[in-house]
């Protein structure tokens, strides 16, 4: 099968004809349709996670959707045919979502796929979504509140307005100017230009009374006491990047979550209600095919791409 791999920490992703993998005892062998680019996927190709102990050549890629070829011994729950998604990365054997076909155990990250939506848009959701719902969870973000989402337009950003416009919060997102608008459409009341350098001075004049919470999506620690100051006591930040000192945050009077980010099977389900009921959109900036995966990611990783990246396969 053709997957888009890497050979060793620090190397270049690179095209690669392997072995297609065999379903064990309660996994599925998904047929792959797309897989959708995560900042962790390229952290991981750089050795940043290098506690993973993967085998190599390692495909790169945790978010996939598809419809399974074939099941293992003791399969109960799916049968070749069904359309699903959710995560397929298993470092240990070298797997993940960029290839042709993905494994995953039948009660691990998996998911039917929700009703209306293409692979594409499917395979876009399980790690920024799931990260959304877990930044909502973690501030206890309530009916009434304001929060600051910086770095709003990425895929975890566009989710995370979503969420909190459903619990009926006060959403402030950073956007560029060209942004404003789809940020709006997706719940945002308030749009900050990032582009001018002065996030927190921006939102401390206009709200000087603080915000409730601020959902940091970019970092990096060094810019954690600016936003952190735009807070009201007893607001609480909480990042995706474990940029934070709770310890240093609660002297302060303030809350720090750095938040861990859990794919379920449950909470897969949460988003396909969510998605089926018109309540949660999936947006897609490019689609790329697998064959030129290893010149977008080189693209990613030199910060020359926006928006969410969807691999065709």
């Amino acid at each position: 099968m053709r997957a888009t791999a890497i050979s060793a920490f620090g190397a270049r992703p690179e095209l690669v004809e392997l072995p297609e993998p065999a379903p064990g005892p309660g996994e599925l062998l998904v047929r792959l349709r797309a897989a959708a680019y995560n900042p962790v996927d390229t952290k991981i190709a750089s050795g940043a996670m290098k506690g993973l102990s993967p085998r190599f050549p390692l495909i790169m890629g945790q978010d996939g959707a598809g419809v399974v070829e074939a099941v293992g011994d003791a399969v109960t729950a799916y049968r070749p045919g069904d359309e699903v998604y959710g995560r397929f990365a298993d470092p240990a054997r070298g797997l993940g979502s960029y290839a042709e076909y993905g494994v995953v155990a039948q009660d691990g990250p998996v998911a039917r796929m929700p009703k209306g939506l293409l692979p594409e848009q499917a395979a876009a959701v399980p790690t920024a979504s799931a990260t959304a719902c877990a930044l909502l969870d973690a501030a206890d973000l309530a009916e009434g509140q304001t929060v600051l989402i910086i770095g709003a337009t990425g895929g975890v950003g566009q989710a995370a307005t979503q969420l909190a416009a459903l619990r009926r919060a006060y959403v402030i997102a950073t956007a560029a100017p060209d942004a404003e608008e789809l940020m709006r459409e997706l719940g945002a009341n308030e749009t900050v230009d990032h582009t001018k350098g002065d996030v927190p001075g921006e939102v401390a004049a206009a709200w000087p009374d603080g915000v409730d919470a601020v959902f940091d999506l970019v970092g990096p620690s060094g810019a954690v006491d600016a936003m952190a100051g735009v807070l009201r006591p007893g607001g609480v930040i909480c990042s995706v990047v474990h940029a934070l000192d709770p310890d240093a945050l609660a002297r302060r009077g303030l809350r720090g979550v750095n938040v861990i980010n859990r794919v379920t099977p449950e909470v897969l389900t949460r988003l396909s209600e969510l998605i089926d009921g018109g309540e949660l959109r999936v947006r897609v900036e490019s689609l790329v095919p697998l064959e030129r995966a290893p010149a977008v990611l080189s693209d990613i990783a030199a910060g020359r791409a926006r928006g969410k990246t969807v691999i065709m396969i």
